[in-house]
């Protein structure tokens, strides 16, 4: 837990920075940490200069459900979360590096209920090693979606909620935002965001993870993601 807490106070003396582009408007802000550690991911955080940490997560490690076969079932791979209410707007964003080694490796950001209700928003590498955005929405079984690819290291993800329904978008500036999917908000009063990192086809992946921003507001347009 000792890791957990700092990265934790590393998130909240950091939170006047963790807007970024945003910084000129005035949006509320939340006062938050991670309050919660999956699959000992509080023992794999490295505190990093700058206001960054990386998160590693071993090997075949993963949150998937397959809905055919062969059969498939893991939710393995450590995960970072803090408790928001999901009754209220939000607007989740950050940036992730993964160490995209081999195919399916990802940083990723995560809508967490428990082990068979999540969506994960993942960075990762795919059969060909591309690296590309992937959305996966599970209740019970996983529904896997590729997306854009992209040649950056590193991208900006978005999850934001007006509480009717709940947008995934991507930049690479942290400025312009793409939209991934929109999905209705059919989740329960309580929920838990956060960040994971996965390595289900490799021997151990490591994604960096900065500019942390959590705000009480949902984006206004969310086709744009603004």
């Amino acid at each position: 837990m000792r890791l957990l807490l700092l990265v934790a106070l590393m998130f909240c003396g950091a939170a006047a920075r963790a807007q970024g582009p945003d910084d000129s408007n005035n949006r509320t802000k939340i006062v938050w940490e991670f309050t919660e550690a999956l699959n000992g991911a509080d023992g794999l955080v490295k505190r990093l200069p700058g206001g960054r940490f990386s998160l590693a997560a071993g090997a075949e490690t993963d949150y998937f459900i397959e809905p055919g076969a062969p059969p498939y079932e893991k939710a393995n791979a450590p995960l970072l979360l803090l408790t928001v209410d999901n009754r209220k707007p939000f607007t989740f964003s950050f940036k992730t590096t993964p160490g995209h080694r081999v195919k399916y490796d990802a940083g990723m950001a995560f809508i967490y209920v428990d082990e068979k209700h999540w969506l994960k928003f993942a960075f990762e590498a795919d059969e060909r090693l591309n690296t590309r955005l992937v959305t996966v929405k599970t209740r019970d079984h996983s529904d896997d979606n590729n997306h854009d690819a992209i040649r950056s290291k590193s991208v900006f993800l978005k999850i934001s909620s007006d509480t009717r329904v709940v947008g995934f978008y991507y930049s690479l500036d942290g400025r312009r935002w793409q939209l991934v999917r929109v999905f209705k908000n059919e989740y329960p009063p309580e929920i838990r965001l956060g960040v994971g990192t996965q390595s289900p086809a490799g021997k151990g992946n490591t994604a960096i993870f900065d500019n942390f921003s959590l705000t009480a507001e949902s984006v206004k347009d969310f086709r744009l993601g603004l």
